[in-house]
């Protein structure tokens, strides 16, 4: 395949130009202007659109195994490919949870028939309990990408300390949930006025920040790499900014939901704006985007959480937290942070490509010679309406909205997985 004309961003090398690109065998062959087509090979005429490596998205819920009528596999990687997301990393609270070999090496052997870059992470602790230690080493050697118990805190401090330790030695990110439940009467709605306006108790930033606050030190202590989840407070990212200039090894990941929308949104959108952690103050929005600015966030990530529609039509203390981000995360980048003038395009696409796929020690990434053939192709000046999902679920307060950025094609291993 010959793709022609393309203006080539690759946030890894730095490099924006008009360019050519061969593909051959599912990688990138060569780079450069006034490509001559060879053999019979199909070309792309690309003029006036961009060229970036294709997104790597760090926090994923495929609900794959246990809850597949939310999402699965195949749904997962279709809405990914649409969304212009080559590869991802699924979270390990599945039914069972992701703490075995056995289960591990079932999701990555089916994992391998889909036309996208599915990756899995382990759990810590044994059924997600915080208790018993996984064996980190088989894991990693069956394939796990990382550890994580996302969707439940590791409440037990030494523990989560012997879990850094353990991840620091096989050079493994660990990545954390952060919420002290003790402080939470009502999950997924900001504790404050909008909670009081609807009754509801609600879940304070502290809950995030005491936990953030612990992690940053263990992090400091342990030399681990950690993540720091989805975070939603502007205390938190103060905490990460000095961790980092302490020198511990700390990232954090910032979801399009937090930096587009406050609390306010649950008064229009209701349990489709509920979300663990849920969605806080404008100050806080504000922070999390200077954050992004400032490297302290060096990792968009969606944390993709399909739901049904039954679920979600329940009460709004009832109905489960997240909504589904695949389909939507470019878009809502270039949307709200590169058209408002928070991030050069470049700037977005290193959290969304070279940053996660460094961290996570993935061959994707960036567009160079000899790489995978892993591509998204968009034009960054186009808007496009939030109107359909190749997901199984459609839980998103985005629905109707118009974005920047419409993906025209997405390239996997040097195949089309996806054209508008």
């Amino acid at each position: 395949m010959l793709l022609k004309n393309g203006f080539l961003i690759n946030p890894k090398t730095h490099t924006q130009e008009l360019t050519d690109i061969r593909i051959l065998n599912g990688k990138i062959s060569q780079i450069s202007a006034g490509l001559v087509p060879e053999n019979s090979e199909e070309v792309l005429d690309l003029t006036g659109l961009t060229v970036a490596p294709g997104l790597v998205d760090t926090h994923i819920h495929f609900r794959d195994p246990g809850l597949t009528y939310k999402e699965d596999l195949h749904t997962g990687a279709l809405a990914a490919a649409r969304g212009g997301v080559t590869s991802v990393i699924c979270m390990a609270n599945t039914k069972p949870a992701v703490d075995s070999v056995e289960t591990l090496t079932d999701i990555l052997t089916r994992a391998k028939k889909e036309k996208i870059n599915i990756y899995q992470t382990a759990s810590v602790s044994q059924g997600l309990k915080g208790e018993i230690m996984n064996d980190f080493k088989a894991l990693k050697e069956a394939g796990a990408c990382g550890f994580t118990d996302d969707g439940i805190p590791l409440l037990d401090a030494e523990f989560c300390s012997r879990a850094m330790e353990n991840a620091a030695e096989l050079n493994m990110p660990i990545s954390l949930h952060e919420e002290d439940k003790s402080f939470i009467a009502n999950n997924g709605i900001n504790a404050g006025p909008v909670a009081d306006r609807l009754g509801i108790t609600g879940s304070p930033a502290i809950a995030e920040e005491v936990m953030v606050a612990r992690d940053c030190m263990l992090a400091l202590h342990t030399k681990a790499p950690v993540v720091i989840q989805h975070i939603s407070s502007g205390n938190s990212v103060a905490l990460v900014r000095l961790a980092k200039e302490l020198g511990a090894d700390i990232h954090a990941e910032a979801t399009p939901h937090h930096f587009t929308l406050t609390d306010e949104a649950v008064l229009t959108y209701g349990t489709l704006a509920k979300m663990n952690p849920p969605l806080r103050t404008e100050k806080d929005r504000q922070a999390i985007i200077a954050g992004l600015k400032d490297g302290t966030i060096d990792l968009i990530a969606t944390d993709h959480a399909p739901h049904s529609a039954e679920e979600k039509s329940k009460a709004l203390t009832d109905a489960p937290s997240g909504i589904t981000g695949l389909e939507t995360s470019l878009g809502l980048g270039i949307t709200n942070l590169v058209k408002k003038g928070c991030l050069t395009l470049e700037e977005l696409l290193e959290k969304m490509t070279c940053n996660p796929a460094d961290l996570y020690h993935l061959p994707g990434g960036s567009v160079e010679e000899g790489a995978p053939a892993d591509l998204v192709i968009f034009n960054p000046d186009e808007t496009w309406t939030v109107d359909s999902f190749l997901s199984k679920s459609s839980n998103t307060p985005f629905k109707g909205m118009e974005l920047y950025g419409k993906i025209h094609y997405t390239i996997c291993r040097g195949e089309i997985v996806y054209q508008d």
